[in-house]
């Protein structure tokens, strides 16, 4: 592993579970049918815990965090559990969410250009969460933006709450959306690809300002990114995703370490070393599969060098490892791992 990349310390064991996701399934309707986008999915996150949920793109990991804020198509069908300090949200009605979601539970998305309003200063749009939330007056609402704003490390926020967001750097307006999400002091956080466009040096910044705002706060936090230099340097667990289904979960440290999934392995070996340049860089055959393509064997079967015939003649469970976490391999445990994927 790079020098570069510092693995950050195991925080304590679950502590209190704040977010609990039981056998989450869901469905959408397609032209040929029912398409299975994500499949019996479990995890949990602690409050003052950090979780990584790690994947290529097309893995289900953003599917899974709309899945968990409830913000899916109407031709979607969602089963399973999703808990938020003991309330269940998928029995919710769309009232009762409302009074959840930016409330309890935040979510900081993609692309925050996108996801900000060109029509509306960013002052005005971080007030308005804080005035229907917490019904605050306009004056007090603005007081409160402009202090989130200071929050986020924005310089002269007085000035910048009065901007648009075109009048602002991608750092910047990724800044704005997470003095957004944390506007009403929620207990759980999403966030989703973060850093996404961002430079080096700003996705750094952003990810030290997550970190500290979540060790300032203890809120539980679940980090979603196809990137595992990011999961190492600021997660407590790591979720690794693939086709839809949870392949291996785990503490950050074992499962650098010693992972027992050759898709973890595959990831960890596809890392840049850019210190001592030791190894080749390895590259994973092929692409994840689109959902109409899922089955119900191991997923991973087609692009995995140690592929026994075994592994397509039915499903393969999540199984429990020797240090705490789950894989799902029925080879886990005989294999060497060290040199997965290397020409």
């Amino acid at each position: 592993m790079s020098e570069a990349m510092t693995l950050r310390s195991a925080g304590p064991l679950m502590t209190q579970e704040l977010l609990t996701v039981e056998n989450l399934s869901l469905e959408v309707q397609g032209p040929h049918g029912n398409v299975t986008l994500i499949d019996d999915v479990s995890f949990s996150v602690g409050a003052g815990e950090v979780v990584g949920l790690v994947g290529e793109s097309g893995s289900g990991k953003t599917v899974t965090s709309l899945s968990v804020m409830q913000l899916l198509p109407h031709n979607s069908q969602l089963s399973g559990s999703v808990r938020l300090d003991g309330k269940e949200l998928t029995t919710m009605s769309r009232r009762e969410l409302g009074k959840v979601r930016g409330v309890e539970l935040s979510m900081i998305f993609q692309e925050p250009r996108r996801s900000l309003n060109p029509a509306f200063t960013v002052g005005d749009q971080i007030a308005e969460s804080v005035r229907q939330h917490q019904g605050a007056s306009r004056k007090e609402a603005w007081a409160r933006a402009v202090d989130l704003m200071d929050l986020v490390e924005i310089d002269d926020p007085s000035q910048r709450a009065h901007q648009y967001p075109h009048e602002l750097s991608g750092g910047m307006c990724q800044r704005v959306m997470i003095a957004m999400a944390l506007a009403c002091d929620p207990k759980m956080l999403i966030a989703d690809e973060p850093t996404t466009a961002l430079d080096a040096t700003v996705q750094k910044q952003v990810l030290e300002l997550i970190l500290r705002i979540q060790e300032a706060s203890g809120i539980g936090v679940l980090l979603i990114t196809h990137d595992l230099g990011v999961v190492a340097e600021v997660c407590d667990r790591a979720i690794v995703m693939y086709a839809g289904r949870i392949v291996e979960s785990g503490p950050v440290l074992d499962l650098f370490d010693n992972p027992q999934h050759p898709y973890t392995a595959g990831l960890i070996h596809s890392m840049p070393d850019v210190v001592r340049h030791e190894k080749k860089m390895g590259a994973i055959p092929g692409v994840v599969p689109q959902p109409d393509q899922f089955i119900s064997a191991c997923r991973f079967a087609a692009r995995c060098p140690y592929a026994a015939p075994e592994c397509l003649d039915g499903f393969v469970p999540l199984q429990p490892t020797p240090r705490g976490g789950q894989v799902r391999c029925i080879r886990s445990g005989t294999l060497d791992l060290s040199e997965a994927f290397y020409d």
